[in-house]
């Protein structure tokens, strides 16, 4: 697959399909598709279908009739990021041909004793220099020079990623690309401009531009949304028991997603169909109301 030419903006979501789609996905879709539609671009949509394990039966469908009957109206036909695997490996022989990733065989065991830091184990370079054969890993290697970006909503962001994270993994032991290379490699070929997702993942950013330097592809802009939470201050996930999004209250619902993202729709929108929702909201999506915060309570 060829990377297509960027037109002048191309944005994306790319749920897993892992379950149902649940509100704190809706309002996700609802921030990236605002994003397009007021800069009259591309909607793209795909489902991350890379990780089998964790993907539940039907999902992918359900994930795309959801969005279809809250109007959402994508370009072009859904991508699955399965079907991208050739782009994937091409681009993994080519980091570990330049010696820019490497085969490791720790396992979790072997990483007890590892420090720690804000993303997590911060892997000590066990296998830098070359490992015992066996079952595998491969990991990106890294320095400590400066990555940073501007992120629309939260503003500068940086990560010294040797010190931070460690050289990281690109590919699994059980063989499967892991998520930082695939959604790198799949952006590019989709030539998107903007990424809107959740700040959960603003801290992998950092990693992925690294990626894509190496990789020599373009960096596209940021915009990392405030998570929902429970109460509790938990996300709101499939992991935390969210429940799939009502497919009879959709006007309620898309309403309660653009409270959510701090728009102030009038009261009685909530009644009106997804179509004159979805013009109003295009009319008066202003992101800037969400600058600066980081997690949002859902309501009932």
């Amino acid at each position: 697959m060829q990377p297509r030419e960027p037109a002048s903006y191309v944005g994306r979501f790319a749920p897993s399909p892992t379950g149902p789609l649940h509100f704190g996905s809706l309002v996700t879709a609802v921030a990236s598709y605002l994003q397009a539609r007021i800069n009259n671009g591309q909607w793209l949509l795909r489902i991350e279908d890379i990780d089998p394990p964790r993907e539940q039966a039907g999902a992918a469908d359900a994930i795309i009739k959801a969005l279809d009957r809250y109007g959402f109206e994508w370009d072009g036909e859904t991508i699955f990021q399965s079907r991208s695997h050739e782009a994937h490996n091409i681009a993994l022989q080519s980091l570990v041909d330049r010696d820019l990733a490497y085969r490791c065989t720790c396992s979790r065991r072997d990483l007890l004793e590892a420090p720690t830091g804000l993303l997590g184990t911060i892997y000590p370079g066990t296998c830098r220099d070359g490992c015992e054969p066996g079952e595998s890993a491969i990991r990106l290697r890294t320095n400590n020079i400066e990555i940073s970006f501007d992120d629309t909503l939260q503003h500068a962001v940086s990560q010294r990623l040797e010190r931070e994270s460690g050289d990281f993994v690109i590919r699994r032991r059980d063989g499967l690309i892991a998520y930082h290379l695939a959604v790198v490699v799949d952006d590019e070929i989709q030539g998107v401009t903007e990424v809107v997702r959740g700040i959960d993942l603003m801290d992998s950013t950092p990693r992925q531009i690294w990626l894509q330097r190496l990789l020599n592809y373009r960096t596209p802009g940021y915009l990392h949304i405030p998570v929902i939470t429970h109460p509790d201050g938990d996300k709101l996930s499939k992991l935390t028991g969210a429940p799939e999004i009502s497919a009879a209250v959709v006007g309620q619902t898309l309403s309660r997603a653009l409270l959510a993202l701090g728009q102030k729709p009038p009261p009685d929108l909530l009644r009106w169909s997804p179509a004159d929702i979805w013009s109003w909201a295009t009319e008066n999506w202003q992101p800037e109301e969400l600058i600066g915060q980081r997690s949002i309570v859902k309501t009932p």
